[in-house]
Protein backbone atom coordinates (compact mmCIF):
# COMPACT_ATOMS: atom_id res chain seq x y z
CA UNK A 1 0.00 0.00 0.00
CA UNK A 2 1.11 3.63 -0.46
CA UNK A 3 -0.27 6.80 0.99
CA UNK A 4 -3.05 8.67 -0.90
CA UNK A 5 -2.98 12.16 -2.18
CA UNK A 6 -5.87 12.83 0.69
CA UNK A 7 -3.62 10.81 3.30
CA UNK A 8 -0.42 13.05 1.83
CA UNK A 9 -2.47 16.33 2.44
CA UNK A 10 -4.10 15.86 5.61
CA UNK A 11 -0.15 14.29 6.72
CA UNK A 12 1.26 17.93 5.88
CA UNK A 13 -2.48 19.69 7.29
CA UNK A 14 -1.42 18.18 10.64
CA UNK A 15 2.59 18.70 10.56
CA UNK A 16 2.43 21.93 8.70
CA UNK A 17 5.54 23.62 6.94
CA UNK A 18 7.50 25.53 8.25
CA UNK A 19 11.09 27.05 6.25
CA UNK A 20 12.75 27.86 9.25
CA UNK A 21 13.73 25.71 11.86
CA UNK A 22 11.77 25.71 15.06
CA UNK A 23 11.38 23.64 18.31
CA UNK A 24 8.02 21.83 18.99
CA UNK A 25 5.78 21.00 21.69
CA UNK A 26 8.61 18.63 23.25
CA UNK A 27 11.53 20.74 22.39
CA UNK A 28 12.78 19.27 19.43
CA UNK A 29 14.13 21.36 16.52
CA UNK A 30 11.64 20.63 13.58
CA UNK A 31 11.95 21.75 9.89
CA UNK A 32 9.83 21.63 6.81
CA UNK A 33 6.77 19.53 7.34
CA UNK A 34 8.11 17.55 10.31
CA UNK A 35 11.09 16.68 9.66
CA UNK A 36 13.81 16.12 12.84
CA UNK A 37 16.91 15.18 13.28
CA UNK A 38 15.82 11.23 13.80
CA UNK A 39 15.11 11.32 9.58
CA UNK A 40 18.55 12.02 8.22
CA UNK A 41 19.92 15.16 6.76
CA UNK A 42 19.45 18.26 6.96
CA UNK A 43 19.87 18.03 10.62
CA UNK A 44 17.43 21.04 11.34
CA UNK A 45 18.76 23.75 14.14
CA UNK A 46 18.71 27.61 15.21
CA UNK A 47 18.57 29.86 11.93
CA UNK A 48 18.48 26.93 9.20
CA UNK A 49 16.11 27.70 6.52
CA UNK A 50 15.14 26.18 3.92
CA UNK A 51 12.90 26.82 0.53
CA UNK A 52 9.70 25.62 -0.12
CA UNK A 53 10.78 22.56 -3.32
CA UNK A 54 13.39 21.58 -0.41
CA UNK A 55 10.60 21.02 2.34
CA UNK A 56 8.59 18.81 -0.44
CA UNK A 57 11.68 16.75 -1.32
CA UNK A 58 12.40 16.17 2.48
CA UNK A 59 8.94 15.34 3.04
CA UNK A 60 8.14 13.29 0.18
CA UNK A 61 11.79 10.74 1.43
CA UNK A 62 11.03 10.94 5.11
CA UNK A 63 7.28 9.51 4.72
CA UNK A 64 8.04 6.80 2.61
CA UNK A 65 9.98 5.41 5.28
CA UNK A 66 6.85 5.52 7.55
CA UNK A 67 4.82 4.43 4.91
CA UNK A 68 7.11 1.41 4.45
CA UNK A 69 6.84 0.62 8.15
CA UNK A 70 3.33 0.42 7.95
CA UNK A 71 2.79 -1.61 5.21
CA UNK A 72 5.68 -4.25 6.09
CA UNK A 73 3.68 -3.75 9.76
CA UNK A 74 0.44 -4.34 9.33
CA UNK A 75 -0.80 -7.96 8.99
CA UNK A 76 -3.45 -7.34 6.10
CA UNK A 77 -4.46 -4.55 3.62
CA UNK A 78 -6.05 -1.78 5.46
CA UNK A 79 -9.07 0.24 3.77
CA UNK A 80 -7.13 3.38 2.52
CA UNK A 81 -8.25 5.73 5.07
CA UNK A 82 -7.11 3.50 8.06
CA UNK A 83 -3.89 3.43 6.80
CA UNK A 84 -3.12 6.36 6.22
CA UNK A 85 -4.43 7.17 9.40
CA UNK A 86 -1.92 4.89 10.79
CA UNK A 87 1.05 6.59 8.95
CA UNK A 88 0.05 9.62 10.21
CA UNK A 89 0.88 8.50 13.74
CA UNK A 90 3.30 6.84 12.61
CA UNK A 91 4.97 9.66 11.07
CA UNK A 92 4.62 11.03 14.64
CA UNK A 93 5.21 8.58 16.99
CA UNK A 94 8.04 7.20 14.92
CA UNK A 95 8.77 3.71 13.59
CA UNK A 96 10.12 2.23 16.84
CA UNK A 97 7.20 2.92 18.98
CA UNK A 98 4.13 2.28 16.24
CA UNK A 99 6.24 -1.47 15.86
CA UNK A 100 5.68 -1.93 19.64
CA UNK A 101 2.57 -0.28 19.83
CA UNK A 102 -1.31 -1.46 21.40
CA UNK A 103 -2.59 0.15 18.41
CA UNK A 104 -0.28 -2.39 15.92
CA UNK A 105 -0.85 -5.43 18.76
CA UNK A 106 -4.94 -5.01 18.54
CA UNK A 107 -4.68 -5.00 14.65
CA UNK A 108 -2.13 -7.98 14.61
CA UNK A 109 -5.31 -9.59 16.70
CA UNK A 110 -7.56 -9.10 14.74
CA UNK A 111 -9.05 -6.46 16.56
CA UNK A 112 -10.30 -3.09 14.05
CA UNK A 113 -12.29 -1.21 16.05
CA UNK A 114 -9.63 -1.73 19.43
CA UNK A 115 -6.72 -0.49 17.27
CA UNK A 116 -8.56 3.07 16.09
CA UNK A 117 -9.34 3.04 20.12
CA UNK A 118 -5.49 2.77 20.91
CA UNK A 119 -4.77 5.49 18.74
CA UNK A 120 -6.41 7.82 21.29
CA UNK A 121 -3.39 6.42 24.32
CA UNK A 122 -0.98 8.38 22.50
CA UNK A 123 -1.95 11.46 24.19
CA UNK A 124 0.77 13.56 25.39
CA UNK A 125 1.46 16.21 25.21
CA UNK A 126 -1.92 17.64 25.63
CA UNK A 127 -1.92 19.55 22.94
CA UNK A 128 -1.41 16.17 20.64
CA UNK A 129 -5.33 15.64 21.31
CA UNK A 130 -7.20 16.94 18.86
CA UNK A 131 -4.58 15.43 16.76
CA UNK A 132 -4.99 11.80 17.47
CA UNK A 133 -8.84 12.46 17.59
CA UNK A 134 -8.60 12.91 14.07
CA UNK A 135 -6.37 10.50 13.04
CA UNK A 136 -8.92 8.11 14.69
CA UNK A 137 -11.84 9.51 13.26
CA UNK A 138 -10.04 9.17 9.58
CA UNK A 139 -8.92 5.46 11.03
CA UNK A 140 -12.44 4.65 11.41
CA UNK A 141 -14.29 6.66 8.47
CA UNK A 142 -14.01 5.72 4.44
CA UNK A 143 -13.42 9.02 2.24
CA UNK A 144 -16.22 8.67 0.59
CA UNK A 145 -18.22 9.18 3.24
CA UNK A 146 -16.41 11.96 5.18
CA UNK A 147 -12.84 13.58 4.16
CA UNK A 148 -10.50 14.22 7.11
CA UNK A 149 -9.57 16.56 9.19
CA UNK A 150 -6.21 17.48 10.55
CA UNK A 151 -7.77 18.01 14.32
CA UNK A 152 -10.97 16.99 15.52
CA UNK A 153 -12.74 20.40 15.69
CA UNK A 154 -11.13 21.93 12.29
CA UNK A 155 -13.77 23.66 10.37
CA UNK A 156 -13.13 22.14 7.32
CA UNK A 157 -11.89 19.10 6.05
CA UNK A 158 -8.39 18.44 3.99
CA UNK A 159 -8.85 17.67 0.37
CA UNK A 160 -6.66 16.32 -2.08
CA UNK A 161 -4.98 19.05 -4.00
CA UNK A 162 -5.92 19.13 -7.39
CA UNK A 163 -4.02 17.33 -10.13
CA UNK A 164 -2.00 19.49 -12.57
CA UNK A 165 -3.47 20.17 -15.68
CA UNK A 166 -1.82 17.88 -18.88
CA UNK A 167 0.11 20.03 -21.04
CA UNK A 168 -1.44 20.62 -24.30
CA UNK A 169 -1.09 18.08 -27.33
CA UNK A 170 1.24 19.04 -29.82
CA UNK A 171 -0.20 20.89 -32.40
CA UNK A 172 1.56 22.15 -35.88
CA UNK A 173 0.57 24.01 -39.00
CA UNK A 174 -2.00 26.32 -39.40
CA UNK A 175 -4.41 25.67 -36.64
CA UNK A 176 -1.64 25.70 -33.75
CA UNK A 177 -0.47 29.00 -35.07
CA UNK A 178 -4.04 30.58 -34.59
CA UNK A 179 -4.78 28.83 -31.57
CA UNK A 180 -1.52 30.19 -30.02
CA UNK A 181 -2.71 33.57 -31.25
CA UNK A 182 -5.85 33.73 -29.32
CA UNK A 183 -6.53 35.75 -26.39
CA UNK A 184 -5.78 33.11 -23.57
CA UNK A 185 -9.04 33.60 -21.91
CA UNK A 186 -10.88 32.65 -25.22
CA UNK A 187 -8.48 30.03 -26.56
CA UNK A 188 -8.98 28.25 -23.09
CA UNK A 189 -12.29 28.24 -22.82
CA UNK A 190 -12.78 26.29 -26.76
CA UNK A 191 -12.71 23.18 -27.54
CA UNK A 192 -9.33 21.93 -28.84
CA UNK A 193 -9.40 20.85 -32.35
CA UNK A 194 -6.48 18.06 -33.05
Amino acid sequence: MDLSAVGRAVLIAREGRRLEAYRDSVGIWTIGVGHTAAAGPPVPRAGLRIGAAEADAIFARDVAAFVRTVAEAIPEPLPQHAFDALVSLCFNIGPAAFRRSTVLRRLRAGDRAGAGEAILMWNRPAAIIPRRQGEFDQFLTPYETALPRARRGDAQPVSAPAAPASPPAARSGWRARLWDRLPRPLNASLKRVP
